[in-house]
């Protein structure tokens, strides 16, 4: 892979010059310093966009209950990647079923704490309903099209923004995406962005390396 990107700067710097946008998941997991997130702000170039993962502590220790305070913290921090924030990721754990009162009240307060883009990805059959899809749709959270889909479930409507999440099958987080696979996503990715959708497309299937490959296949394609 390394002939594919150039030999000077950080690994950060060295992706950005190369494909257009990265998922960053370390966030999920711990919080990263204002100033950590203005330094990856800086070292891209311009057009260059983050999609950053909500704290677990949001999603799976407060289940989206009385997240106000993390959350702003969260939203501080993030907002140091200024123009450069294109997206922010929220998913659920498996167990976390849909709640009208506790879904509403959440995204309704992130949504007026920011004016990003903003994905959900459930993981419970219970978000996969006409009443989940409208609280979501009232504060302007859309779906992941997510690969392998966590439940049976029709894909979520065309909407502004379309997020593929693609973990790798059937080995999730192991397989690589065939080149039939990638051609057919290639298909949907160019419909959506002649019809003005912003398209992201992470590739989670990175425990034995085939993230990157697959990406640069669907980025040549394009």
């Amino acid at each position: 892979m390394a002939e594919h990107f150039p030999t000077e700067g950080t690994h950060l710097e060295r992706y950005a010059r190369v494909l257009p946008a990265v998922e960053i998941n370390s966030s999920f997991y711990r919080p990263h310093r204002p100033g950590t997130y203005a330094r990856w702000r800086d070292s891209v170039p311009e057009a260059f966009q983050f999609a950053v993962k909500v704290p677990k502590v949001i999603t799976h220790e407060l289940r989206l209950r009385d997240a106000r305070e993390p959350l702003e913290r969260f939203l501080d921090e993030a907002g140091h990647l200024e123009a450069k924030l294109g997206c922010l990721l929220v998913q659920l754990p498996p167990s976390l079923a849909f709640h009208d009162e506790v879904a509403r009240a959440f995204f309704q307060d992130l949504r007026e704490r920011t004016p990003v883009d903003v994905v959900c990805e459930p993981r419970h059959r219970t978000w996969f309903t006409d009443e989940a899809r409208q609280t979501l749709d009232a504060s302007r959270i859309r779906y992941v099209r997510a690969d392998p889909p966590a439940v049976s479930a029709p894909q979520p409507p065309d909407a502004e923004v379309v997020y593929y999440r693609l973990h790798g099958s059937p080995k999730m987080y192991y397989s690589a995406y065939s080149a039939a696979f990638l051609e057919a996503l290639s298909v949907e990715v160019s419909h959506h962005e002649q019809a003005g959708r912003r398209v992201w497309c992470i590739f989670d299937n990175t425990a034995e390396g085939a993230a990157l490959p697959n990406a640069l296949s669907l980025l040549h394609r394009e």
